[in-house]
């Protein structure tokens, strides 16, 4: 099984410049965990997560400051022909609960989240 057979293909995206205020509001209205901050070629610059959120509120960072001061960078992704046991294997070894899908490109395609991996193994 492949990545690409896994991943939500719908990604809610963002762009660097959006406040934290908007990332919010998309989290709560999509009922997503996360947004992938994307530049104008879709390419994945950082991800924002409910962690991050957390520790947003947390530190009180005005809710007007651009996301790309508070987004998570250097994220890890992986290619959509991935197979199934090396997404599983890097959500393990490097404690990810989300991980953006790419093509050959690194344009963003998907995402995978520890729900589908969950899922995935509940059906085996």
């Amino acid at each position: 099984m492949k990545v690409h057979d896994l991943m939500v293909k719908e990604v809610v995206t963002i762009e660097e410049d959006a406040s934290i205020e908007e990332a919010f509001k998309i989290l709560h209205e999509r009922h997503v965990g996360s947004v992938v901050i994307t530049d104008e070629e879709e390419k994945c610059k950082g991800l924002f997560t409910e962690r991050d959120a957390i520790r947003t509120v947390a530190t009180r960072i005005p809710l007007s400051t651009a996301i790309r001061e508070v987004m998570t960078k250097n994220i890890m992704t992986i290619w959509e022909g991935a197979s199934f046991a090396q997404a599983k294997q890097l959500c393990r070894t490097q404690g990810i609960r989300h991980l953006p899908v790419v093509d050959e490109q690194n344009h963003i395609v998907g995402m995978l989240s520890i729900r589908n991996i969950l899922d995935e193994l509940i059906e085996l």
